[in-house]
């Protein structure tokens, strides 16, 4: 692993893609020049996964302090500017961050600045909800198509919504985006890179793992409010489980549908750490 010199002094960025060994290398840095270990995953901030999300275990949670892990209800709303605004205080708190993950939007809202959109009207909210990715993707101006992934249902509809409430497109608010909370120039900010093949290796593995800690328990006590409209409830796993939970999938299925929507996300972080991290210092696990 060809880890750049780290600062003990400065706070530390863990990019990466699924299941590549982020949370470990937080670990051992927490254990060699201490920190608090703070979340940086979209999934893993929901209070009712915990092994489905490969959230750090309460073992591993003894080793360091950590913050911002499952601390959000299933069906609350939460993005990344909710996520910007509870790491401030962290960040200007006493302790050295180390910041880990694999939510890119997350990392470039940290350090590249976030813009200060008004929050979406409920009622905008509905319309949205209620259209195809198609229709949401056909109102977007071009620029701001040219920015986001739109095979990502939540980042075109944020960027519709957007547009819809304020009347101005989302690439003209990340326009007048303020200066970021913490320029690279100020942490050490890291990208785990991994050959595909070992990536999918560990990526199977991981769903035999959460079979093994529980990852049916977690299932069963959300079967009565599973909403497969909420983000918390397409968490990766979560789908296919529940469906081998009531009776729709075999195992077989529900794990070979895991590991394919596994690759792909990690297809798609991959690609935003490519195209948004080139600055960052690139580490290979392989």
């Amino acid at each position: 692993m060809n880890l750049p010199d780290i600062d003990p002094g400065k706070p530390v960025l863990i990019a990466g893609p699924t299941a590549s060994g982020k949370s470990a290398l937080a670990l051992d840095i927490a254990a060699r020049q201490g920190g608090v270990i703070v979340n940086a995953d979209a999934s893993q901030v929901y209070d009712c996964w915990r092994v489905i999300t490969a959230r750090p275990s309460a073992e591993e949670e003894a080793q360091a302090p950590h913050a911002l892990y499952g601390h959000v209800a299933f069906d609350a709303e939460y993005s990344a500017g909710h996520w910007l605004r509870e790491v401030l205080p962290l960040l200007n708190g006493p302790e050295r961050l180390i910041i880990v993950g694999g939510t890119g939007l997350y990392f470039t809202a940290l350090t590249e600045g976030m813009a200060e959109i008004p929050a979406t009207p409920p009622a905008v909210r509905a319309e949205a909800d209620s259209l195809p990715l198609e229709a949401l993707r056909a109102e977007l101006d071009p620029e701001t198509a040219s920015r986001i992934d739109l095979m990502n249902r939540a980042r075109v509809q944020r960027a519709w919504e957007v547009l819809k409430a304020t009347g101005r497109p989302l690439a003209s608010w990340q326009d007048d985006t303020p200066a970021p909370a913490l320029p690279l120039k100020n942490c050490t900010a890291m990208v785990l890179n991994s050959d595909k093949t070992w990536l999918e290796d560990r990526i199977r593995r991981r769903f035999g793992l959460m079979l093994d800690q529980g990852a049916m328990a977690e299932i069963e006590a959300m079967r009565s409010r599973y909403d497969p409209v909420l983000p918390s409830c397409k968490a990766i796993g979560v789908p296919e489980l529940m469906g081998y939970a009531e009776g729709r999938l075999t195992l077989e299925d529900a794990e070979e549908r895991a590991a394919v929507a596994t690759r792909q996300f990690a297809k798609r972080q991959r690609s935003w750490f490519r195209a948004r991290m080139k600055n960052w210092h690139q580490v290979s696990m392989t």
